[in-house]
């Protein structure tokens, strides 16, 4: 067996540390036997998951099974809800989100999220984008230009809007409101984007152009999306968590999951037993 050097085992020491570091960077959210209550209803059952850098996670599973209650837990919307009650730990970038002395603004604006129906602002296209980075103080219009278009391009939608940002968000179509609210929420430069059935209220043109940009986006930023429909989860994911009763069922690489799945319920499920 071959003996290093001093200076070898210097190297390979700092290379351990390296990659080390490089994982550890890399794990954007990860819940620790999370636990949540509506009321009596337990709706989530001690739910484990990492969530990595830039890349695709999906969530799927039947109504009811938990997935958009626990995308909610990821940027604390779901306390909204006055009856909700969570045990375990949830924490983004190595911190716990659920600690007391976590603020919440500053959660959101980290962790972004686009709803299943487009929800644009009664305002202009232009105002709809600049709103986020007024609230954050910034006034100057060159620099909230350059913010709204390069958001508009980043949500790929700024050849179609850029002679039309002072007509009102309404007047766009359900695809290109889903785009403009994709772009909303990059102008606050985000690092996670949490997508709740972005699709689901689309026609199959706008779900393609919304499944490329989502492709596009991850070398940028981390993105978790809830879908119900598979097939569009086994396009564009990385990772896909199958849900059931509250329940993480299965977890893997989208591949494995949609071609070897470990448990006989994640293959009832994907290959429409049942849901």
């Amino acid at each position: 067996m071959a003996v290093l050097s001093d200076s070898e085992k210097k190297n390979v020491t700092t290379i351990e540390r390296s990659e080390k570091s490089v994982d550890k960077k890399s794990v954007v959210y990860d819940t620790k036997d999370l636990n949540l209550w509506y009321g009596g209803d337990h709706a989530l059952k001690n739910i484990n998951l990492s969530i990595h850098q830039n890349e695709v996670t999906a969530i799927i599973g039947p109504s009811g099974c938990g997935k958009s209650t626990f995308i909610k837990t990821l940027n604390r919307m779901v306390e909204l809800i006055p009856v909700v009650r969570i045990s375990g730990d949830i924490r983004y970038r190595e911190k716990s989100i659920l600690d007391k002395s976590y603020k919440v603004e500053d959660l959101r604006t980290r962790v972004g999220m686009v709803f299943q129906k487009p929800n644009p602002f009664p305002k202009s296209i232009y105002d709809n984008i600049a709103y986020g980075p007024r609230i954050h103080g910034i006034k100057d219009k060159r620099i909230l230009d350059e913010i709204v278009e390069r958001s508009l391009r980043g949500a790929a939608i700024w050849s179609e809007v850029k002679d039309r940002l002072k007509e009102n968000a309404y007047g766009l179509s359900g695809g290109q409101q889903q785009r403009l609210c994709i772009a909303r929420c990059l102008a606050i430069e985000p690092d996670v984007i949490l997508m709740d059935e972005p699709t689901s209220a689309l026609d199959p043109i706008s779900t393609l152009k919304v499944e490329e940009l989502i492709q596009d986006l991850k070398k940028d930023y981390s993105i978790i999306i809830v879908t119900h429909n598979m097939q569009q989860a086994a396009r564009i994911s990385d990772k896909t968590a199958f849900f059931l009763n509250g329940e993480v069922v299965e977890f893997d690489a989208t591949d494995k999951i949609f071609s070897n799945p470990v448990d006989k319920r994640t293959e009832d499920y994907i290959t429409g037993r049942f849901g």
